[in-house]
């Protein structure tokens, strides 16, 4: 199994940083997913979710993450780590490392748009949870 570890960054006004996957990724190009990727060898999800952080849009977490959720999808091959963190970062402060654009939307914007596998659920539980109603303003 691989190991993913994403996570639900939450601005000051609530928004959720959500990455649009360009054409070139190796899966499941032009859809939306968390900021994320594989765990490396002698790191774990924890680390690795704040790394891919740090590498896809240039922010970090202003408190430590917290796990949310473990989601396995074994039609995948995959093991989903789902941490959480707030951020003091900003639309501005973001730089896009990977993907066609990594953007903070409002949640009642977040709903309906087209996700990676598992992610759709997991934003849904996300969102009506008590760790994100304790990252909201």
């Amino acid at each position: 199994m691989i190991h993913i570890a994403c996570t639900f960054v939450v601005d000051r006004a609530g928004a959720l940083l959500l990455q649009l996957r360009d054409d070139k990724a190796p899966y499941y190009p032009n859809v939306w997913g968390l900021p994320g990727g594989s765990v490396e060898e002698g790191e774990t999800p924890a680390e690795a979710s704040v790394r891919e952080l740090w590498e896809e849009a240039s922010i970090s977490p202003s408190a430590p993450v917290r796990l949310f959720a473990r989601q396995e999808l074994p039609s995948e091959g995959r093991v989903k780590n789902y941490f959480y963190a707030p951020t003091a970062a900003t639309q501005s402060d973001v730089v896009l490392g990977e993907g066609a654009a990594m953007l903070f939307i409002p949640a009642a914007e977040v709903p309906g748009r087209p996700f990676t596998p598992g992610t759709a659920e997991m934003v849904a539980r996300f969102l009506s949870s008590a760790a994100y109603a304790s990252l909201r303003p």
